[in-house]
């Protein structure tokens, strides 16, 4: 038996919150394993003042949720990652393109935020992909475990690192968060971190909070 791979069009889907004129701000982001973009995006109405656009893509693989009455999205699985991680690298890619077709690049500041699963995604996308970010926000999460720290250093050193997450969240344990920290200071890359008492979810007081620094 021969594996093959074969590149097929896709048609993704995107929600946005948009601003009433000319955008200060963009922002790009990225919801969780088992999410869908246009309840995610819903989040970031706490922080729309009429200054920011917000661009919330979805996963491009949907499934049912237990019980078959709900439909979430995931950016990728163990199986064939690879293919699946270089499948949104590329969409990410080509959305990038399409929102800066519109908004002058040179007149925004450019965030992107990922949750959960979502902080995996954005972290392969500000190492790999076309996007030069301002300021990356990896909430709830982890940087992907397979981004290469001594190759993509400086492209995260550039970023504005901040790291978001709830004091009691379930995944995320101090010692998690502490070889985590221990590992980029080693490598010279300065990241803020920010905490909300909470689990594993997001949170609109700590969003303020991030737009206001």
């Amino acid at each position: 038996m021969k594996e093959h791979h074969l590149g097929v069009h896709r048609t993704a889907r995107y929600y946005t919150l948009d601003p009433e004129g000319e955008p200060r701000e963009v922002w790009f982001v990225l919801h969780g394993y088992g999410q869908l973009a246009q309840y995610f995006v819903r989040h970031f109405e706490a922080i729309q003042d009429g200054h920011r656009l917000i661009v919330a893509p979805e996963a491009l693989s949907r499934y049912y949720l237990p019980g078959h009455k709900r439909v979430g999205a995931s950016w990728m699985t163990r199986e064939d990652r690879l293919t699946e991680i270089d499948d949104y690298l590329a969409y990410l890619d080509v959305l990038h393109d399409q929102i800066f077709e519109r908004v002058n690049r040179s007149r925004v500041t450019l965030h992107i935020l990922g949750f959960s699963q979502g902080g995996a995604t954005v972290t392969r996308w500000a190492t790999q992909g076309r996007v030069h970010a301002d300021r990356l926000i990896i909430w709830a999460s982890e940087l992907a475990h397979d981004v290469d720290l001594t190759v993509h250093a400086e492209a995260l050193r550039r970023c504005g690192l901040t790291f978001v997450v709830g004091t009691e969240d379930e995944f995320l344990t101090p010692t998690v968060l502490a070889d985590q920290g221990a590992l980029l200071i080693e490598r010279g890359i300065p990241y803020d971190l920010q905490t909300f008492v909470g689990s594993h979810k997001m949170d609109a007081d700590t969003l303020k909070l991030l737009v206001k620094e």
